[in-house]
């Protein structure tokens, strides 16, 4: 297999790939190659953090006001305490393809909550049904105890049902906007009243606020419950359709393909298994054309991991790992809305860009990054107290560059400008980049990902 194609194939599976990998892998063919990449993501190591605090808690807790506000603050900070790990799963990973298609799975079906127990199980639910069947996945979605709350179908009763999740379920999570009637919505949440949870996060149907009538959903009459309502939407092609979109969006180019897309479409229709649709893209030729290549913004996050598989480095001051993530503009754990981070283009603006090209410099050179005073910065990184420091911060880190000498020693800085900038260079800046081959290859590499070129992959 042809090493550009390796090269796109780890930048889109998972945050590129080491040299060692590279020259092995040159060696394979694309399906062993595919078939390696899926069975070092078999196992599933759910993320955690510590959260003993819960264990002894009861309901009669929340009923203290002061005790409730305590309780709060801690989960908020295991909250943040969890973005930092994911942040540091995500830079050192070892079921790489699960952790990226986690991140896929946490922007498509969107959830937020406080309660630190909730999330976390959210978050390791996506993580273990992140290659299954779409139907059971979205079943378990729409019992999870930070999805009930956060799209307000703990409050969908009988007598006052609440449309919220019913029409997002069809709007972003399956069948996308204009493939249903209003109609559908108000029977859809009729079918998931009484959908609730107890105090442990466990599902509880709540029967005596459950509908037992019969609904009329997308042409079809029954007694339906929420579980009837996934399988009747997954008859629908468009669901199918909808899902291809949003996973060729992601891992092969924003610009759609609709006769790829109705390839992806046809597979996945057949049963709805994950895996076997994300077999089919990386499989297919088209994953490989040269306009795929190197034509992706990276997100905030895929960003840092880039820079990381590069040149590893860790954060002295975890905390300000959080701070990186609300200056790039993807806080994990922090989803702008119900309908997700919009990608591509939109990870740029003004701000953004100066501090992506800025960033590689700062992170391995221990350096200043200046941010705006707006927001919650403060309560994100706790050292920053003064008003002199107010927009200014020192980013901290160790870097092994020990390990990049190691990577690299074969590597000319000529060699290493293929390896690094993956989409077409500018003529003017290959110019310029050849002009200055001669400079230490750390300070080349550094160079190299401060370029425009090193966004996209």
């Amino acid at each position: 297999m042809k090493s550009a194609h390796i090269q796109h194939l780890f930048n889109r599976i998972g945050f590129g790939v080491s040299p060692k990998e590279l020259k092995r892998l040159s060696k394979e063919s694309k399906r062993t190659i595919v078939n390696e990449i899926f069975n070092s993501s078999t196992k599933i190591t759910p993320l955690k953090v510590d959260i003993s605090f819960f264990k002894d808690l009861k309901p009669a807790d929340l009923k203290n006001k002061e005790k409730r506000k305590e309780i709060q603050k801690k989960s908020i900070k295991k909250i943040n305490d969890f973005s930092i790990a994911w942040v540091d799963r995500v830079l050192n990973p070892k079921e790489v393809f699960r952790e990226k298609m986690t991140l896929f799975w946490a922007n498509h079906f969107v959830c937020e909550s406080r309660n630190i127990l909730y999330i976390q199980n959210y978050n390791n639910m996506l993580r273990a049904n992140a290659f299954g069947n779409f139907a059971n996945f979205t079943k378990k979605v729409s019992r999870e105890a930070a999805m009930l709350a956060y799209l307000n179908n703990k409050q969908n009763k009988k007598k006052s049902p609440n449309e919220n999740f019913a029409r997002e379920l069809m709007e972003l999570f399956t069948l996308g906007q204009g493939n249903y009637t209003e109609t559908d919505v108000k029977e859809s949440a009729r079918a998931f009243t009484g959908y609730n949870h107890n105090f442990k996060g466990d599902f509880v149907l709540r029967t005596k606020h459950h509908d037992e009538d019969e609904k009329t959903f997308l042409g079809k009459k029954g007694n339906f419950n929420g579980d009837d309502i996934v399988d009747i939407i997954l008859e629908q092609k468009q669901c199918a359709r909808h899902l291809s979109e949003k996973i060729y969006g992601y891992f092969v180019n924003e610009n759609i393909n609709k006769n790829h897309v109705e390839e992806m479409t046809t597979v996945f229709f057949e049963e709805y298994n994950i895996e076997k649709l994300m077999r089919f893209v990386l499989l297919s030729d088209w994953f490989y054309a040269t306009e795929n290549i190197g034509t992706k913004i990276k997100s905030p996050i895929e960003f840092l991991a880039g820079i990381h598989t590069l040149i590893p480095y860790r954060f002295n001051k975890p905390k300000q790992v959080l701070l990186v993530q609300h200056l790039l503009g993807q806080t994990l754990m922090r989803p702008p809305n119900v309908a997700g981070w919009k990608t591509g283009r939109n990870w740029i603006d003004s701000n953004t860009l100066v501090r992506r090209l800025r960033l590689s410099s700062i992170l391995l050179n221990n350096a200043e990054i200046t941010y705006s005073d707006t927001g919650d910065e403060e309560t994100i990184v706790t050292d920053l107290k003064s008003k002199r420091l107010k927009r200014k911060a020192f980013i901290k880190t160790t870097v092994d560059w020990v390990s990049f000498d190691e990577k690299f020693k074969e590597y000319s800085n000529k060699e290493l400008i293929l390896f690094v900038l993956t989409s077409q260079i500018n003529p003017g800046t290959e110019k310029l980049l050849l002009e200055n081959l001669s400079i230490p290859k750390k300070d080349f590499c550094v160079q190299l990902m401060s370029l425009p070129e090193y966004q996209l992959c």
